[in-house]
């Protein structure tokens, strides 16, 4: 029997954030992410917009019980878009597969007042590099626009309703990959 599944691109990678199950390992063309916040978040989250030339790694899983409701409730500020024929899998049982993004007439970049929450970019990076690997996370990192703007270090007292504990090598890469993409952490 063949099911809607979702593609995740941000902390829906993480196995941890969720009980969606089973998670197949795929890539979108078409679409790239971007830090983005909504009106009624008062953190910037990821999103994703379209782009032609791009290609980004995440996963697919299958909407439980083919009812959208809860996943919906999950990805409140987001709009539910078909991408079928956009992403390649190797799941056997799907019947289409939409993906999650902010509208772009209602949602703006970062800023001090709604920054990017270090927890969550932790959980989503811990996600990554369990199912990608290091150059999956190299790659996330990579293809991923808005690292100029604030990221919260919450890691003392995390925000993210999903945080993670990181182990300290994982702690460790995500600080170095931050560095790196010259990302500007905040207190």
């Amino acid at each position: 029997m063949k099911h809607p599944h979702f593609f995740g691109y941000g902390s829906l990678v993480n196995r941890n954030t969720h009980a969606f199950t089973p998670i197949h390992l795929s890539q979108i063309t078409g679409w790239r992410r971007i830090w983005r916040r909504a009106p009624n978040r008062p953190a910037a989250f990821l999103s994703v917009i379209a782009d032609s030339s791009a290609q980004i790694d995440g996963v697919i899983a299958p909407v439980p019980n083919d009812d959208w409701v809860a996943l919906d409730a999950r990805e409140y500020s987001y709009d539910r878009i078909a991408v079928t024929d956009l992403v390649q899998h190797t799941a056997a049982d799907v019947r289409d597969i939409s993906i999650y993004a902010i509208p772009p007439d209602t949602s703006a970049r970062p800023d001090a007042d709604h920054p990017i929450l270090l927890s969550y970019v932790d959980a989503v990076l811990q996600g990554y590099l369990r199912e990608f690997g290091e150059a999956g996370a190299t790659r996330f990192i990579e293809t991923t626009e808005g690292w100029d703007t604030p990221v919260r270090n919450d890691r003392a007292a995390p925000i993210y309703p999903r945080a993670q504990t990181l182990s300290v090598q994982e702690r460790t890469l995500v600080d170095d990959m931050l560095a790196t993409a010259r990302a500007k952490v905040i207190s």
